[in-house]
């Protein structure tokens, strides 16, 4: 994202170290189901959130160090992951692909940024209809076909968009 055309609560979601962060928790949540079930120790999936729980900051310098070697976005992970946790993380990642992973992370993230939009369009709409209402007797140039057409109210158009802003935040929601 190109910072200076971002808000920085947009931008975030979209860094590494959230993406990292998401990444953890689905790997972390997929052992904590494998070890209800007995597929793996329940004391692999306490020591990822013990760990996890002391906030570490993620360094995304090593993940990348490790991918270079590895050729592999996942594997660098998990190693970085297991080289901080120790040996009750390779039970991570056990019975899912790296597109489980992915796939279900930028599903999070897109979650997270359409999060942003429904707000923003809450407040958008609150504004259209306090002018809408204020505008209600403003007369204004009516259109139809592109060209003039009977006189309307500003708040009449205002409350037509509205009622598109509305519809677009269903269909986000959706």
């Amino acid at each position: 994202m190109v910072p200076r055309y971002s808000r920085p609560e947009m931008t975030a979601i979209w860094t590494p170290e959230n993406r990292f962060r998401i990444w953890f928790e689905i790997e972390a949540h997929a052992t904590d189901a494998l070890a209800e079930l007995g597929v793996v120790p329940k004391d692999a999936a306490a020591a990822l959130w013990a760990w996890w729980n002391t906030n570490p900051a993620i360094d995304v310098a090593a993940i990348d160090a490790i991918e270079a070697v590895t050729k592999h976005d996942v594997i660098a992970f998990l190693t970085w992951v297991a080289d901080n946790v120790g040996d009750q993380a390779r039970f991570m990642h056990q019975g899912m692909t790296s597109s489980d992973v992915l796939d279900t992370a930028l599903a999070v993230q897109l979650a997270q940024a359409a999060d942003i939009l429904i707000a923003d369009l809450d407040k958008l709409l609150g504004v259209l209809k306090t002018r809408a209402i204020e505008h209600k007797m403003t007369p204004t140039i009516g259109r139809s076909h592109g060209i003039h057409a009977e006189p309307v109210t500003f708040g009449l158009k205002l409350a037509q968009a509205y009622a598109e802003f509305d519809r677009c935040k269903t269909r986000l929601i959706a």
